[in-house]
């Protein structure tokens, strides 16, 4: 039996505000494609939270949340130097079924995993593409060299190899110039944590019931 004044007590608690505190992480699972090289400044992005959140001793944020957000700055690479870059920023949280709490929040990009080549760097959580490393440039410029060194050799002699190879050298440096740096591509499923800035609240949304007519 309940004791007077318990049930309202309970009712009050059950519906009071949930706060998501400054420094809670979301570990959650892209579903939008997003790629330097279509994506632009401003467009949107959705996540599935993976993990759920606790707090208080209940589960508050849900496995299979809604994670929303937009896309803050894209840089597409350049031809001669340069990588592509791009920051996220996360702004609405939905947790599903009947109990259903959105949260509107400034959550930022912390770690990033699953695409490939792609880095994260500095505070504001700048993904950058994966360009083109030395040791690729160097392998392109030597095998250029070599088949200048085949061509001059066949042109002029053994003498006309060291000539060719200058040829080939100087060859290998333009193209390797021309070609673009990779995009940044963030596919589906690409696993995402974001930090949230600042404490958050929201309260439960209770679900509209229709009602109907008495016959």
């Amino acid at each position: 039996m309940l004791m007077p004044g318990l049930f309202p007590a309970l009712l009050l608690a059950a519906d009071e505000p949930f706060t998501l505190p400054a420094g809670t992480t979301l570990q959650v699972r892209l579903i939008t494609t997003l790629s330097s090289k279509v994506t632009q400044t401003g467009d949107p992005w959705i996540g599935r939270v993976v993990e759920p959140v606790f707090a208080r001793g209940q589960e508050i944020v849900a496995e299979g949340s809604t994670l929303e957000g937009r896309v803050t700055y894209v840089k597409e690479p350049g031809r001669t130097k340069g990588v592509g870059e791009m920051r996220l920023v996360a702004e609405t949280l939905t947790t599903p079924g009947d109990k259903a709490t959105r949260y509107a929040l400034v959550a930022a990009l912390q770690r990033e995993e699953g695409a490939e080549g792609v880095t994260l760097q500095g505070e504001e959580g700048t993904l950058k593409g994966p360009g083109k490393s030395k040791k690729d440039a160097a392998r392109e410029a030597g095998e250029a060299a070599a088949a200048g060194a085949v061509v001059g050799e066949m042109a002029h002699g053994g003498t006309g190899a060291l000539y060719g190879m200058g040829i080939g050298a100087v060859a290998a440096v333009i193209h390797t110039l021309a070609k673009h740096h990779k995009d940044i591509i963030l596919p589906q499923g690409t696993e995402l944590t974001f930090v949230i800035s600042r404490d958050t609240t929201a309260k439960k949304v209770v679900p509209s019931q229709a009602t109907t007519a008495n016959p």
